[in-house]
């Protein structure tokens, strides 16, 4: 029999009761929570328009006219390449920003450095509301580049910053809340998508996610001033990290953790990427403009956050706190595997839909909150530069290569793809593992 409203009810108060308890015990986590709420509702405004781009069946939307037809002069049709070139070049872009941001993490303390990264990005999304309020040529690609560029390193700030202020034993506890607080502003943002394209077209997104980002910055002020004084670590905010531009790729290399979470990191991607280009294709087939686009991704996010959102209030914390990372990364992986071989066996669009919602709410719900709990116990340099080598480059880089593996695998249809996808989830399993082990390690050490 299923719960009744009493049930539920009575859950929902005592999942909000120790949310309290623990606010009690570290006032950090309120502000934290505040923090990645308004962080992913600003991205998740600016998702289905990057998807929508990524899917226009107009290329004069996605790419400049010039490089329109210096492509076409060699043969090569760019509205038949669009997410290929796309990923290229967002792999490129992070690998130019890479040495810039090890370079800014080296050189400034927290209390700079991180307002400075919100501030650009704020800046960027001003601009962009002027590019497409006037609907200029070739402003999908650039968007959908920057959005990524933004998600990741956005993103992986904000984590670096949480594994600065709790230490292991905090972040079993507060992590799965402070995740649900994302999983949050994921499902307000697709909401507020939907509504506002309707309304008031493409444009206005972009002032409302970068009022919230503003909104960000202040969070993370007070949270970085409380963390001063209060923190268990005993890092301030005028702490400077130091150390080479380049530490991060000699990090990863050579740190058996960040090793291990970067192989996960690869082949994670890689069915992700699998997955999504093939639902950009049914949207490409099935929806002619930005606006219908935009609203069918926006209907797939809230199904994944309103999926992520129920096991973290329900599952995440108990996990993690009970058995550690071990279940969070194992679940996610086997339910991946699970959802290949079916779409192997019958790739229908409603079940290529159904696999992207539970291989995202896997990911967002379990196995991310596991991989960030684990930054907590390396050092400082590693969870800046390591971690956003990892977050960014590695992760492109993944993007990127199986990008490429889908355009050549599509030519044998959908069911190749997800049998190639089924092998990439197996690869994906055994990493997950070796990361356990390399935790268990460290633990025993």
């Amino acid at each position: 029999m299923g719960d009744t409203f009493q049930d539920k009810t009575m859950r929902f108060g005592a999942t909000l009761d120790r949310f309290i308890h623990l606010n009690r015990q570290t006032p950090a986590l309120l502000w934290s929570f505040a923090y990645f709420f308004l962080l992913l509702t600003a991205y998740y405004l600016l998702r289905p328009v990057r998807d929508a781009m990524g899917a226009s069946s107009n290329v004069l939307d996605v790419f400049p006219a010039p490089m329109i037809a210096w492509f076409a002069g060699k043969g090569i049709a760019l509205g038949e390449y669009t997410l290929q070139m796309l990923f290229t070049g967002t792999f490129i872009i992070m690998l130019m920003l890479q040495p810039l941001y090890g370079a800014l993490v080296a050189k400034f303390p927290r209390k700079t450095f991180l307002p400075l990264i919100y501030g650009l990005f704020i800046a960027c999304m001003l601009g962009f509301y002027w590019a497409f309020d006037r609907q200029m040529p070739g402003r999908g690609a650039v968007f959908f580049i920057w959005v990524a560029v933004f998600n990741l390193f956005a993103v992986s700030v904000f984590w670096s910053f949480m594994a600065d202020i709790f230490t292991d034993a905090q972040a079993r506890q507060v992590y799965g809340y402070i995740a649900a607080g994302g999983t949050l502003g994921g499902f307000l943002g697709p909401v507020l998508a939907q509504v506002l394209v309707k309304s008031v077209g493409v444009a206005p997104l972009l002032l409302v996610s970068a009022s919230l980002l503003g909104l960000c910055v202040l969070c993370l002020t007070s949270l970085s001033k409380w963390a001063s004084s209060h923190t268990e670590k005993g890092i301030k905010d005028t702490d400077i990290i130091g150390g080479s531009m380049w530490a991060g790729l000699k990090l990863v290399w050579q740190t058996p953790m960040l090793r291990a979470l970067a192989g996960l990191m690869v082949f994670g991607v890689g069915v992700g990427t699998l997955l999504y280009n093939e639902q950009a294709a049914i949207a490409k087939a099935f929806f002619s403009s930005d606006e219908a686009r935009t609203q069918f991704f926006s209907r797939i996010d809230l199904w994944i956050n309103a999926l992520t959102l129920t096991i973290q209030l329900l599952l995440t914390r108990a996990l993690l706190g009970r058995f550690g990372v071990a279940p969070l990364l194992l679940i996610p992986a086997f339910a991946i595997l699970i959802g290949f071989a079916a779409l192997t066996a019958s790739p229908l669009p409603l079940l290529v839909a159904a696999v992207q919602i539970a291989t995202r709410a896997g990911e967002f719900s379990l196995a991310k909150p596991a991989r960030e709990t684990l930054y907590t116990r390396v050092d400082r340099e590693s969870r800046y530069k390591g971690k956003a080598v990892i977050d960014t480059a590695v992760y492109r880089g993944a993007d990127l290569v199986f990008a490429w593996l889908h355009k050549g695998l599509a030519a044998f249809g959908s069911s190749t793809v997800f049998a190639a996808g089924f092998v990439v989830a197996a690869l994906m399993t055994v990493n997950a593992w070796r990361v356990i082990q390399t935790e268990k390690r460290m633990r025993d050490q």
